[in-house]
């Protein structure tokens, strides 16, 4: 069996605009906590070492996550939208399918037609609950100042497709599903419409759907198919996205 790590790591070096917070504590800091709250000295534990521990402040959507229904719009499908805890296990391992966009430019719109196209070079039909990642080699760009805007995203129509297709999960190594944030912007001043912030996050209005942000090494992923994907999510009670570790499994 071969495993291939997909996410990034949580690290307050991410250039992002929701970036981690992290506050080490040595041995000799946990030796100091376990006396103080046994009622012991430091040099009570050997050498005064005791636990070394980390405290994280982080949003749930840094790193490599996957965002739940609840995260696009207060209902989906007609029902109130289910939070991350909320969702079927079953939805999170499944066979992978690697689309390859690399050689699109930052800010490009994949459409629905350019999913086909691809879908036919690897010569590939999708099949329900299989889980679709899009390169962009994104996560080269992991902690250049301008990350959240390096990315190729997805239209909503192709997003639409896919779910269409019987998909649940997708997956896209830049910051966002979408195009960048600052590309959004800067259409809707230019022509203030419906269907432009945001427009494939709001699919989830009306179709449930998962989408994982923030993955990496896609490029090693050696075939486009014929390989699982595990991306089971941490368990948030009641929100919006839950980090994840997603792995591409291959098997003999």
């Amino acid at each position: 069996m071969k495993l291939i790590d997909l996410s990034v790591p949580i690290s307050p070096n991410i250039r992002e605009p929701l970036p981690a917070k992290i506050e080490y504590s040595t041995h000799e800091g946990g030796a100091k906590q376990a006396a103080a709250a046994l009622g012991l000295q430091p040099d009570d534990f050997p050498e005064s070492k005791a636990w070394a521990t980390e405290t994280v402040t982080l949003n749930t959507h840094a790193g490599t996550h996957i965002d739940a229904p609840w995260h696009y719009w207060p209902t989906s499908e007609g029902k109130p939208a289910r939070t991350i805890d909320e969702m079927p296990l079953e939805w999170f391992y499944s066979n992978g399918v690697l689309l390859d966009f690399s050689a699109k430019p930052p800010g490009y719109e994949i459409t629905t037609e350019d999913l086909i196209a691809e879908l036919g070079r690897i010569g590939y039909t999708l099949k329900p609950l299989d889980i679709v990642l899009i390169r962009t080699d994104a996560d080269k760009r992991l902690y250049h100042e301008h990350y959240a805007f390096l990315h190729a995203g997805v239209s909503a129509d192709a997003t639409r497709w896919l779910l269409d297709q019987g998909i649940k999960v997708v997956g896209t190594d830049g910051w966002g599903w979408d195009i960048p944030l600052n590309l959004q912007a800067e259409a809707y001043k230019a022509q203030p419409r419906e269907g432009v912030l945001w427009a494939a996050h709001y699919v989830g209005k009306d179709r449930e759907y998962c989408q994982i942000e923030k993955l990496a090494n896609l490029e090693q992923i050696p075939k486009p198919f014929g390989f699982k994907v595990s991306c089971f999510p941490v368990k948030v009670e009641k929100a919006s996205a839950g980090w994840a570790r997603p792995v591409a499994i291959f098997e003999d």
